[in-house]
């Protein structure tokens, strides 16, 4: 299933990892393991926030996707279901209007 990772990283462990040189390794270990369709940064609630695309196969998967987030960046992390244009529009064909 197409998902949204949000990931708001606590603004001093994530200061503290930039210093230490382990925030680029702990975001790129999580993109390598999760394959993203896109991943964006920015800054949500004052926060340095990640939203990441993937492909959830299995909810097994989420501790191993989010722990690192939460131990290494104090983060808060959501998981949401989301539709492309195409998932939308084979949704609503769906609904036989």
């Amino acid at each position: 299933m197409r998902t949204l990772l949000k990931v708001e990283m606590d603004t001093d462990k994530a200061n503290d990892a930039i210093r230490n040189g382990t925030l680029q390794k702990t975001v790129e270990s999580a993109l390598e393991a999760l394959h993203p369709e896109a991943a964006y940064f920015t800054a949500q609630n004052g926060c340095r926030t990640a939203f990441i695309v993937f492909d959830m196969t299995d909810s097994s998967t989420m501790p191993k996707f989010s722990e690192p987030f939460f131990l290494e960046l104090g983060a808060k992390v959501s998981y949401t279901p989301v539709m492309d244009r195409d998932d939308l529009r084979k949704g609503l064909s769906a609904l036989g209007r």
